[in-house]
């Protein structure tokens, strides 16, 4: 079906109103490609969200009011490639943050704080009566870890252990010194017990529930 001029203001045809895909993931982009300029309001925060929906329900009915079309086969082509970049982009977007959440907790493993962390929960007799033996930690790690040129860092971590007899996390903050870690507070929480263990606590910090510090 031809459109005879821009802003025609005939109705879009019943079999190219549908769900605009490529409105919705790209909003404001597409709405200036598609000369729909109500689109910039995506740009505004929470705003965003309910444009997002909006566009997706009219978009088809507003690209085809404000830009000139040879045909339906046109718009439909149009607006599906549209789609596909958006579905393309989210995709990418999408897989950066997941990789981010499994290269996180991979990179903190590997680090030498999570190393001596993990060492002297391990040789620690109270922790090991209290969780078991083959203490491990879970997949998710918890925390941050910096390390300056100079050699110096900081490492502040949330571990889930588990053991032959339960479970609980390990609170590690580290400091990185000419190359080499120093614990500074290490502390096993175990799940169902009160009182935590402390291993190290050089600052002196105050523990809730602690019956000892270190």
């Amino acid at each position: 079906m031809a459109r005879e001029a821009l802003n025609d203001p005939a109705e879009i045809p019943a079999e190219l109103n549908r769900w605009n895909w490529g409105a919705f993931f790209l909003n404001w982009i597409w709405g200036i490609g598609n000369s729909t300029y109500i689109a910039l309001l995506a740009l505004i925060p929470l705003v965003n969200i309910v444009m997002m929906i909006v566009l997706g329900a009219r978009g088809s009915r507003w690209a085809w009011r404000n830009r000139y079309w040879r045909d339906a086969e046109h718009f439909r082509r149009t607006q599906r490639n549209w789609a596909i970049a958006g579905a393309i982009i989210w995709a990418a977007v999408i897989g950066l943050f997941a990789s981010m959440f499994v290269v996180v907790p991979i990179s903190m493993r590997n680090s030498d704080a999570y190393r001596i962390s993990m060492e002297a929960v391990r040789a620690d007799p109270q922790v090991s009566e209290a969780l078991g033996e083959h203490i491990s930690s879970k997949f998710w790690i918890f925390g941050t870890i910096s390390v300056q040129p100079g050699g110096t860092g900081a490492a502040q971590m949330e571990i889930p252990v588990q053991g032959d007899k339960g479970t609980g996390t390990v609170t590690s903050h580290a400091v990185r010194t000419e190359g080499e870690w120093v614990m500074r507070l290490l502390v096993v929480t175990i799940d169902g017990v009160d009182a935590p263990i402390v291993l190290v606590n050089k600052d002196g910090l105050s523990i809730p529930r602690a019956a000892i510090g270190t």
